[in-house]
């Protein structure tokens, strides 16, 4: 077993993961966002964008920009792909703790 990470850390490891998937690196405003984004996606698909930060509002803007999220104004619709990088990026800083 290797060093342990703190959950939602922005690692090097998760960086890499990044790059590949995203083709950059991510900021630790997307990392955070990314569990919430999960959660809504799986939930009711409602963003109530009253209650996230201004940081959060560009977030999502850049991944509609990137077409990573298809809508998020009124119902939040992820592409497959956003799905699965979300999930691969999530694992690493959330799940799998021992690199």
């Amino acid at each position: 077993m290797g060093e342990s990470q703190a959950r939602g850390m922005l690692t090097q490891r998760v960086q890499d993961k990044a790059l590949e998937l995203m083709g950059r690196e991510i900021s630790t405003v997307e990392l955070r966002l990314m569990p919430y984004v999960q959660y809504v996606a799986m939930n009711d698909q409602y963003i109530d964008m009253r209650r996230v930060s201004d940081d959060d509002h560009d977030t999502l803007a850049k991944w509609k920009e990137e077409g990573r999220v298809i809508c998020y104004q009124d119902n939040l619709e992820l592409t497959k792909e956003f799905w699965g990088t979300l999930h691969e990026i999530l694992y690493l800083s959330y799940v799998d703790l021992y690199a």
